[in-house]
């Protein structure tokens, strides 16, 4: 790499996705408060339109990441960042101030472009990565993303209690405080001479994934992502249902574990997979997440008490050797001028799998505890998700060939 990275850069990136990740989790305990509040309706009707609010986010994702990242490797990281963390801050600010559903239609859906800002960051991780430190530093990224999990919902909930609003509005105002830091020690991290022009027909999702062909092994890659984001949000879609039904556990019980999946992941993704991949690289890093992960997700199945089924944390937890250690396989295999166009392709991907995933794992929990049930199983999701990966794993180990002299 051409330039050491800016330790002051490096924390604005992880923040910025840190803050993102928090204004989307602290809107979760208030949504339906709010949508009663400006629709009159009941909780049922509200339901609806939350969760085509949810659509709305993540279509815009689908549609703009590999836009925003197509911007970055044109004009550079820094304006396109900066410019994400500031439409993000008006959005939020359009969600507080929003005196009908439509208005804050329009702010979920300048928050889905926006969210974008996740695209550039990995790219200007990309950009200050060696091949030794790459899978550690998106693990970083990763930390920042469960801590937004984390706290995100308990700050929401808090806050909720004053209003429905006030979490917009402190969205809003973190977002415009992380603006002005940026713009004051955010470094530049793609020189002018690396840079290529912006294509629109590269530029959208279906041109994005077709240009990553020119990368067979990418492709390969990034099927992997979609069989973890897959499996992994059979955790955000189930865990409530089926803790609640097999265990009986209150709202301040799912709460407290799933700030445990948070702080066990972080974990590993911030003192683990540096010395794994040190040690193993990342192709058996990829693997050994894979297989933890997906015994992890045998024990949610199976768990036949609550302490068990927190017991089984850890093993899941190891789910965050896997993105990391791909992305920065990926990585090494395009070249600087297309780091932003490969990490809008995989943003695009992941928002769409995130929003095919709850969709079938509800489903499928539902098919398994209807009264009417070939076989009652409410731990049917996590098991599919167990399949998943252990899948992914004999793709990764068995007919994945990464390109030569590109080994990890």
């Amino acid at each position: 790499m051409s330039k050491a990275p800016n330790a002051k850069s490096l924390f604005f990136v992880y923040v910025t996705v840190a803050l993102d990740v928090i204004a989307i989790a602290m809107v979760i305990p208030i949504l339906p408060q709010l949508l009663v509040e400006l629709t009159g309706a009941g909780l049922s009707e509200a339901a609806i339109d939350g969760g085509w609010l949810i659509f709305v986010y993540s279509a815009m994702q689908f549609l703009f990441a590999p836009v925003i990242g197509n911007l970055s490797d044109r004009f550079g990281r820094r304006p396109v960042l900066l410019a994400s963390v500031a439409t993000f801050g008006i959005d939020n600010l359009i969600c507080a101030l929003a005196p009908s559903l439509g208005w804050l239609f329009v702010g979920r859906l300048l928050a889905g472009i926006s969210g974008g800002s996740y695209t550039t960051a990995g790219a200007y991780i990309a950009d200050l990565s060696t091949p030794e430190n790459r899978a550690r530093n998106f693990g970083f990224i990763g930390i920042a993303f469960g801590v937004g999990f984390v706290f995100g919902p308990v700050i929401g909930g808090l806050m909720g209690e004053i209003g429905p609003r006030v979490p917009f509005y402190a969205a809003a105002a973190l977002s415009f405080a992380n603006f002005i830091f940026g713009w004051f020690f955010l470094d530049e991290t793609l020189p002018e001479e690396k840079r290529r022009a912006f294509q629109w027909r590269r530029a959208n999702p279906f041109g994005a994934m077709k240009q990553m062909r020119v990368y067979p092994v990418v492709l390969g890659l990034i099927g992997i992502i979609v069989i973890y984001q897959l499996a992994h949000d059979a955790n955000p879609a189930i865990w409530t249902y089926s803790t609640k039904l097999r265990f009986g556990w209150s709202e301040a019980d799912i709460g407290l574990s799933l700030g445990l999946v948070g702080i066990a992941m972080a974990l590993v993704m911030g003192g683990v997979i540096g010395p794994v991949v040190k040690r193993f690289g990342e192709r058996k890093a990829a693997l050994l997440g894979l297989t933890l992960s997906s015994l992890g997700f045998a024990g949610f199945a199976f768990a036949p008490t609550g302490p068990l089924m927190l017991a089984f944390i850890p093993l899941f937890a190891f789910i965050g050797l896997i993105e990391p250690s791909i992305r920065s396989i990926a990585v090494g295999q395009v070249p600087s001028d297309a780091q932003g166009e490969l990490q809008g392709a995989i943003a695009s991907v992941k928002s769409l799998t995130m929003v095919i995933s709850p969709l079938v794992m509800t489903r499928l929990f539902s098919a398994f505890t209807a009264d009417d049930a070939p076989v009652y199983f409410p731990g049917a999701p996590f098991l599919a998700a167990a399949l998943l990966l252990i899948g992914g794993a004999a793709f990764l180990a068995n007919r994945l060939r990464l390109a030569p002299g590109r080994a990890a």
